[in-house]
């Protein structure tokens, strides 16, 4: 069994080693070591702080460290699920290599696990190195030892594979109910599908409880909510309850047996609805896709829009629009733009800064300031989904592009100006609504408006110039050209931008919230104008110069 599965899966890892061999760079893979660690110290700073708080609280200190560990791993289990329906329907149904082997005679079994595989392994090596500095702040603080990494491993490595397994099946199950090649059906279901889990999840742990001890009776309730099983259903409890008992007792090996007894359970199932429908759902998957939006459609409606354009501009809006909606693995990832958009919000109308209770100005003030970082750092996620791989979408065709007489400026403007336009205005949406939730002042209303803009323009310029600098024209899958190298760098840059952006800023609102703890009008000196001002030429060069060096880089391709 394991030398037919190695025949499957030897040709793409051949590939991939032969990618690595041309593309050697020692420098780049020094960096993106550096920046990785940078990114791990950090995630283990603020849980090992954390820990150590809850470690020094008798009684209930391990109780709620628990629960935290409980509410990570549900975000894991969660975002897996979404992930694994995504690129199941990439990796089962519209790879190249299917139709080599398909027509090769290769049993079923392995073909299936082969798949489930390359679905695992794309849909969770991020969670995955997400989770190392989690796991390690946990093992410091409670004195894991040697073989917490191991066991940690062995826990979480079933948590892996259940996501994959029932994503695989649901997508499965869909691709046979509906009729052709029709993904915009079967996409629409799923998200429809994934919001309603998503939302039943977070209703299960409910985790204002936790953050509210005031709506309890008496310490007992509180300590007894504590005690009580979260989702006693879910692997991730399992998860939870196998690490630790393995930090702080008592030991039972029950949970454990549960997750890899669930997860070769559920590989057995699968593999059966494989056998049973994958036949008649990838035949049905090659017929003719239902053509997405007629023709007179885009002329009715974007020709006015686009009109004072020019041709050239104009032709190659209407170009990504059609190709956008076109396939379904790029404008299916929308699903994960929701949900990242509804947990966003939700997390905001969850802060217990109205309860009922007088809340300082002062936290007001810091939660909608260090909020313009977090709907950065969304807004850098939704442009690494989108913005990015745009350059690497033109695949070999970029040739005719680049020997017609066409101007390449009005391709990387259109490029541009298609990807930062929803984007600012998903930015500004958020930003708006999140601070009139805040009840922000003016002054804090104004600074997100003006700031958020900035970023916008940024993030989206840094997006399109990384994926001119790292494109990956010969990519199978447009949903792994965010994961790729280039994507990693433009991540960890967006996060060196929206750090400078924060630093800088804080400077003129820690003088705002001096002057009202004062008394004194708004100060405006020196110091605030400098750092707007700073805030604006670290937006407008992070802007200006990825487009003229990726502008450049693409003057340069040679096919």
């Amino acid at each position: 069994m394991i030398s037919e599965l190695r025949l499957i899966v030897s040709p793409k890892w051949q590939t991939a080693r032969a990618r690595a061999r041309e593309k050697r760079s020692y420098g780049k893979v020094l960096l993106l070591s550096f920046i990785g660690l940078i990114f791990w110290l950090g995630v283990f700073g603020v849980m090992y702080r954390v820990l150590r708080y809850f470690r020094g609280v008798e009684e209930i200190g391990p109780l709620l460290a628990g629960k935290l560990l409980g509410v990570a791993l549900l975000a894991f289990l969660s975002l897996l699920l979404l992930s694994n329906v995504i690129t199941a329907l990439s990796a089962f149904f519209l790879a190249k290599d299917l139709d080599l082997l398909m027509a090769s005679p290769v049993d079923w079994l392995y073909m299936y696990l082969s798949k489930l595989g390359e679905t695992v392994l794309h849909s969770s090596w991020m969670v995955a190195l997400m989770a190392v500095p989690i796991f390690a702040a946990y093992g410091v603080i409670y004195d894991g030892g040697v073989w917490f990494a191991p066991f940690t491993v062995i826990v979480f490595l079933p948590l892996l594979i259940i996501p994959g397994v029932v994503g695989s099946a649901v997508t499965m199950i869909l691709v046979n109910v509906f009729p052709a090649r029709r993904t915009r059906d079967l996409l629409s279901v799923i998200a429809i599908g994934a919001a309603g889990v998503l939302v039943m999840l977070f209703r299960v742990v409910r985790p204002e409880q936790l953050a509210r001890p005031e709506g309890f009776t008496n310490l007992l309730d509180f300590i007894t909510l504590l005690r009580t099983p979260t989702s006693p259903y879910l692997p991730s409890e399992w998860a939870q309850n196998s690490l630790m008992g393995f930090l702080v007792g008592p030991n039972d090996l029950m949970p454990l047996v549960l997750l890899w007894s669930t997860a070769a359970g559920f590989i057995v199932v699968g593999a059966f609805l494989h056998q049973a429908l994958y036949p008649r759902g990838y035949t049905r998957a090659q017929e003719g896709a239902e053509k997405f939006v007629k023709g007179w459609i885009w002329t009715f409606f974007l020709d006015p829009v686009f009109k004072p354009l020019t041709v050239a501009k104009r032709e190659f809006i209407i170009k990504d629009l059609k190709l956008f909606f076109r396939d379904p693995t790029q404008w299916s990832q929308l699903i994960l733009l929701a949900v990242v958009v509804i947990i966003y919000l939700f997390n905001i109308r969850a802060l217990p800064l109205f309860s009922g209770e007088q809340v300082p100005f002062a936290m007001v003030t810091v939660v909608s300031f260090l909020n313009l970082g977090l709907a950065g750092f969304v807004l850098a996620s939704i442009a690494a989904r989108f913005v990015f791989p745009s350059i690497s979408l033109e695949g070999r065709q970029m040739w005719l592009l680049r020997s017609s007489p066409l101007d390449l400026r009005a391709l990387i403007w259109s490029k541009y100006w298609i990807g930062t336009i929803p984007l600012l205005v998903l930015a500004l949406s958020i930003t708006v609504f999140t601070n009139i939730l805040l009840q922000v002042t003016t002054f804090m209303m104004v600074v997100g408006i003006g700031t958020i803009i900035l970023l916008t323009l940024a993030i989206s310029a840094m997006a399109l110039g990384f994926g001119a600098l790292f494109p990956q024209f010969d990519t199978e899958n447009a949903a792994q050209i965010p994961t790729s190298y280039g994507g990693l760098v433009f991540m960890m840059s967006t996060i060196a931008l929206l750090a400078a952006v924060i630093v800088v800023e804080a400077v003129p609102v820690s003088n705002y919230l001096r002057a009202r703890f004062q008394g004194m009008p708004i100060p405006v000196n020196v110091w605030m104008v400098g750092a707007f001002v700073a805030v604006a030429v670290i937006c407008l060069t992070a802007t200006v110069v990825p487009l003229i060096v990726g502008l450049r880089r693409m003057e340069q391709f040679e096919f």
